[in-house]
């Protein structure tokens, strides 16, 4: 993959397409593979443990369970219409409901194949139940790529409507990942990294979505926001330099006897040694002919003014 990948633009990623593309840049500015690369997670969701049936309970968190749908039947008219699948593992069975996206799930679901399936649990009368839980091959679960914590991309109710979910979403990245594997260009040199402990910029990249560990996860993000504020701050010594070097003031080169009489005969009170020292700062500063910018700070009643 050439250095340049990050400006690809977004249809030439597998699984994307015109419209997609289209979707996605209209809803979250993503026109390129860096601008999905760059779609950073708002949170992420342990998906470590599998549950068991018989281990639910009413209105607990978000669980994982690996299963069979055994019947699927569409239950209701008009409004109240929705799509039902019998959903059994080794120890009993649940109920799974669409109903929205239920011609998707009609046509496309298999009966009596292990899948995962992932969501938040509820119980109408005897029976446990999930609402519009995400549902994945298990074959596929296992091969694709694997990540202690599920990242969760940002969204809108477009994306909803056309169906790119977060799981849609996720595998877009597993993919972006795929063809660009381990091409970010690394910014910062070997003794920023090594005297700010940083971690490599592949590793923040990959590990900023798909962390390995919780550890890891910490490390990609305080490097990641270390080389934004690392920049930012290049950029206005920069600027701060163009503008002393091209733009020239008048410099007041010598001090005037009207403000060595008042400082010398007429100041009521001693300076104390800090204020002295931003006296002598400032004084530097105007005899450079350059602007100067410069923050005085200091508690309540010190001297500032």
């Amino acid at each position: 993959m050439p250095t340049n990948f990050l400006h690809t633009p977004i249809d030439y990623l597998n699984g994307v397409g015109p419209a997609r593309a289209k979707l996605l840049k209209a809803e979250l500015g993503i026109s390129t593979y860096g601008d999905l690369a760059n779609l950073f997670p708002n949170r992420y969701i342990d998906k470590t443990k599998y549950y068991k049936i018989n281990e639910l309970v009413p209105d607990s968190a978000h669980v994982q369970i690996v299963g069979k749908v055994t019947h699927l039947k569409t239950m209701g008219d008009g409004r109240s219409s929705r799509l039902v699948a019998t959903f059994i593992d080794s120890t009993g069975s649940m109920e799974l409901v669409w109903f929205k996206g239920q011609k998707y799930f009609k046509d496309n679901l298999k009966l009596n194949v292990p899948y995962v399936i992932y969501g938040k649990v509820s119980k109408y009368g005897s029976k446990y139940n999930i609402a519009h839980p995400d549902v994945e091959l298990l074959k596929e679960h296992r091969s694709r790529q694997q990540s202690a914590m599920t990242p969760i991309y940002p969204s809108t109710e477009q994306l909803t409507k056309r169906n790119v979910t977060n799981k849609m979403m996720v595998r877009m990245m597993q993919q972006l990942f795929s063809e660009v594997h381990n091409s970010f260009t690394e910014t910062l040199s070997e003794q920023i990294r090594s005297q700010h402990q940083l971690v490599d910029k592949n590793t923040a990249m990959y590990n900023a979505h798909f962390p390995k560990s919780a550890a890891l996860l910490q490390q990609s993000i305080y490097r990641l926001k270390f080389e934004e504020l690392f920049f930012i701050q290049m950029e206005l010594l920069l600027q701060n330099r163009i503008r002393k070097t091209r733009i020239k003031g008048y410099a007041f080169e010598k001090v005037g006897e009207r403000f060595n009489d008042f400082y010398s005969n007429h100041l009521p009170f001693e300076l104390t040694g800090a204020q002295k020292r931003v006296v002598k700062e400032i004084r530097a500063d105007m005899g450079t002919g350059a602007h100067m910018n410069r923050l005085l700070q200091g508690d309540v009643g010190s001297g500032k003014t």
